[in-house]
């Protein structure tokens, strides 16, 4: 069937701080709201509540102030810790859950790792509870499938203001993260130095996995320009950087895979 006859849907609530939506595409799916997207979003809000270090009463605030151990929080505190161990050991410290507090010594914040893992749990569950096709988006950490075998195509955003887009991603499956200046500002800080990086505007990244994908893209701003390189040897990942002036640059991977951004009064179907 063609794209545009299989029913599909589109679902939004705010959920760390951010609008995160879910897109459904398939012949199985109801003219309503399916009844798994509401515990979807519950487990997203439940992570929230757990790992947002803007409550202090939050368990990882907690677990920062010494009020509680890791064997008192959670399992999945611990489980976040863990793989926030292992990014920090695959990025050569690029990526850091210990980031420099402002009056000295450290503050524990996994928040760069937290919401690509919580929306790629959240597209697993997905996946469970429906046979069509789907993605989930959380201020540009996209997790994606596709079953039918038609890509979903995604925009990468030029981040300077009024920019348009500089492609679009023909994907099937794994995930799509961002990191940069654009939505929030200069708010990525360098573990080693505790200041803002700056040398990059932005690094896309796609890969199968989106924790990955974004705790890569993460470390790659931070590293700035000299992490196209780092990014290149990565297997099964594709990686664009854009620079202060607007000019961009892409591992091999990225530039196989990218298409160029079709005016909108041409298009049919991006989403």
């Amino acid at each position: 069937a063609p794209v545009m006859s299989v029913p599909r849907g589109a679902w939004v609530e705010q959920v760390m701080g951010l609008p995160v939506s879910i897109h459904l595409r398939g012949v199985t799916l109801p003219p309503w709201r399916p009844a798994f997207l509401g515990e979807v979003f519950a487990q997203l809000h439940r992570i929230d509540a757990l790992f947002s270090t803007y409550r202090p009463d939050s368990q990882i605030s907690r677990l920062a102030a010494g009020e509680l151990t890791v064997a008192e929080c959670d399992p999945l505190i611990g489980e976040v810790l863990e793989l926030c161990e292992h990014a920090h050991a695959v990025t050569g410290g690029a990526f850091d859950p210990l980031l420099p507090a402002p009056g000295g010594g450290y503050v524990l914040d996994p928040s760069g790792l937290v919401k690509g893992w919580a929306v790629e749990r959240a597209a697993h569950r997905i996946g469970e509870c429906f046979e069509g096709d789907y993605y989930i988006n959380a201020g540009g950490d996209i997790a994606l499938a596709s079953r039918s075998g038609i890509a979903w195509r995604i925009g990468v955003e030029d981040p300077r203001p009024g920019g348009g887009l500089i492609g679009v991603l023909p994907l099937t499956g794994g995930g799509v993260a961002t990191s940069g200046t654009a939505r929030r500002g200069a708010h990525i800080i360098d573990p080693r130095t505790g200041r803002p990086s700056g040398a990059l505007l932005s690094v896309t990244v796609n890969g199968p996995s989106l924790t990955w994908a974004d705790v890569l893209a993460t470390a790659a701003f931070v590293r700035g320009s000299d992490s196209l390189d780092w990014l290149g040897g990565l297997d099964s990942h594709a990686a664009l950087l854009v620079h202060p002036d607007g000019t961009t640059a892409m591992t091999s991977a990225m530039a196989a895979l990218i298409q160029p951004a079709v005016p909108v009064h041409q298009r049919e179907d991006i989403r």
